[in-house]
């Protein structure tokens, strides 16, 4: 017996051309960013580690590493070194809210569409305006 037609909304596969145009509901905006921090974060890693290496190290080394955000490093300007460790800031961020809001979904069970939106857009905006407070600050503007 053949199941009959269902009515509503039909959901269909999207075409690689239609990426770029297609409307992502802001919980798989936040999905992929996960993602994309997360990649960021173990791509960095050998950045971190020199960032924090050298500030603790010795006086000397502190020196040198507020000199790399100043001067730059290497064939590196000062602002690229700032929007690098604003990037990792971003990464972090996003990483950890998007992780806890994760933790609160499983540890809860009683996700609703509505409430998947709310904790998505939550997300987004506290991780952009808490990168935006601490940039203002890596920039030198407070």
């Amino acid at each position: 017996m053949a199941t009959p037609p269902r009515s509503g909304a039909v959901h269909r596969n999207i075409h690689v051309t239609q990426i770029l145009s297609y409307r992502l509901p802001p919980a798989g905006v936040v999905s992929i960013l996960h993602r994309i921090s997360g990649a960021v974060l173990f791509l960095l890693l050998p950045f971190v580690i020199w960032l924090f290496d050298t500030s603790v190290s010795s006086e000397v080394s502190y020196e040198t590493f507020t000199s790399a955000f100043i001067a730059g490093m290497g064939f590196l300007p000062g602002w690229f070194v700032k929007l690098v460790a604003l990037a990792l800031i971003w990464a972090y961020l996003h990483h950890a809210i998007a992780g806890v809001r994760h933790l609160w979904m499983d540890a809860t069970h009683s996700v609703t569409k509505a409430q998947g939106h709310s904790t998505a857009v939550a997300t987004l905006a506290l991780s952009v305006i808490l990168t935006l407070a601490l940039g203002a600050k890596l920039f030198g503007l407070y």
